[in-house]
């Protein structure tokens, strides 16, 4: 289909400053008028409102995204082999990164950051776990699957559409298999010499965790020696890292009885179960309980869930992420180091730290800044993007 006759979306007068500083969405109220008729995920040519072009992106009628910016070259045909390049280019990043090896993992496509709106997938060995999150994305799936096939060469391609933002471009969630075959229920993954399974089918997110891979390499430096206390440990990836670097034992805590289930068969599997410890409660109640029976660790990780979702959850959010720093500062020893993060966006860096020093200081401790930490290389933050920005994390050694 050529650009002319794409249908058009003419902005308000002002409102091309964003897109003219290459940021990707385009949002309802920004929107003088539509053209045309476009269906859901079809290409249109964005115009200012003098009738500049400024981008190519994807109609989604149901989001207050209306659009997501596929191209800010507006002579490229936005077609399979546009999706086809743009996987090209992602795959050959990570490649360059060392993390196609057969028994790795890895994000090969993140969203806007790899220029492919809403689409995310994930590499477990050889099989491709995606999500298809937005209109463009979906409208373009079945060149997105014939590209990944050309690409990676995955057994098997499994579909996790099931978050939230997926309703909110008015698509149904969606799970199931997509290209060649099933995925293993436990399918074995070497995360920098941490043997690990992954259930691509029922797991969290796309079947794992692959954003603190690398932290937890970083964590695990500190823990030789240590008695580590890893709090939302879901499946015990940061404790893993320690024991393997040398830690003299971990208590493993979550409140969901399966990911600890998994930890156990994890910790069997890299052979350092007796070291070992696991407690199902919610973690809030059992930091307080620790912390009244005179329970001390060297080392405390503190991974939780998203704990903000919106700009609404801010003031709430902050609050449950300073109680449980506060009680994880409690219950170090003197030169026990916190490794403490959060995956909320609209927590930034800034607001974190300080969040954290709160915390400390209502606990009474002083601490030094170690280290800084964000999200790895395959979870790249696109320049102009920074909302792909979301992961934050620091490692803190408490010295009274």
């Amino acid at each position: 289909m050529s650009a002319d006759s794409l249908a058009t979306v003419r902005l308000k007068a002002g409102r091309e400053r964003s897109l003219k500083r290459r940021h990707p969405w385009i949002f309802s109220g920004a929107i003088d008028r539509v053209d045309g008729e476009p269906a859901s995920g079809d290409t249109v040519r964005v115009l200012s409102e003098s009738g500049e072009p400024l981008a190519l992106g994807a109609f989604s009628p149901s989001s207050q995204i209306r659009v997501r910016a596929w191209s800010f070259d507006v002579d490229v045909a936005i077609d399979a082999s546009f999706i086809a390049g743009r996987i090209a280019q992602a795959g050959a990043a990570r490649r360059r990164l060392g993390l196609l090896e057969p028994q790795g993992a890895c994000r090969l496509v993140f969203s806007e950051a790899d220029g492919l709106p809403g689409l995310v997938v994930d590499r477990y060995a050889d099989f491709l776990s995606c999500q298809f999150l937005a209109a463009g994305a979906e409208r373009w799936r079945e060149a997105v699957l014939d590209a990944l096939e050309g690409e990676i060469k995955p057994r098997g391609i499994f579909e996790r559409s099931e978050a939230s933002a997926r309703r909110k471009e008015g698509l149904p969630s969606a799970r199931g298999l997509l290209r060649g075959e099933a995925p293993p229920g436990h399918l074995e993954i070497d995360f920098a010499g941490v043997r690990q399974f992954v259930d691509i089918v029922e797991g969290q997110k796309t079947g794992a965790y692959l954003d603190q891979r690398e932290n937890r390499r970083r964590v695990a430096s500190y823990a030789r020696g240590a008695r580590v206390l890893d709090a939302f440990t879901y499946s015990g990836g940061f404790a893993l890292s320690c024991l393997a670097a040398g830690a003299s034992d971990a208590l493993l805590l979550d409140s969901a009885e399966s990911a600890l289930a998994l930890a156990v068969e994890q910790a069997r599997l890299n052979g350092v179960e007796e070291r070992c410890r696991i407690l199902e409660s919610d973690v809030g109640d059992a930091l307080r309980k620790l912390g009244a029976e005179g329970e001390r660790f060297d080392l405390i990780v503190l991974d939780p869930p998203k704990f903000v979702h919106t700009a609404e959850q801010v003031n709430s959010g902050s609050r449950a992420y300073k109680d449980i720093n506060r009680l994880a500062c409690g219950l170090l020893n003197p030169g026990g180091v916190l490794a403490t993060f959060s995956c909320s966006g609209h927590v930034d860096a800034a607001l974190f730290q300080k969040i954290v020093a709160g915390a400390a200081v209502d606990a009474g401790r002083d601490a030094q800044i170690l280290e800084k930490l964000a999200q790895p290389a395959d979870h790249p933050v696109g320049l102009h993007f920074p909302e792909g920005e979301y992961l934050k994390g620091l490692i803190l050694r408490v010295v009274g």
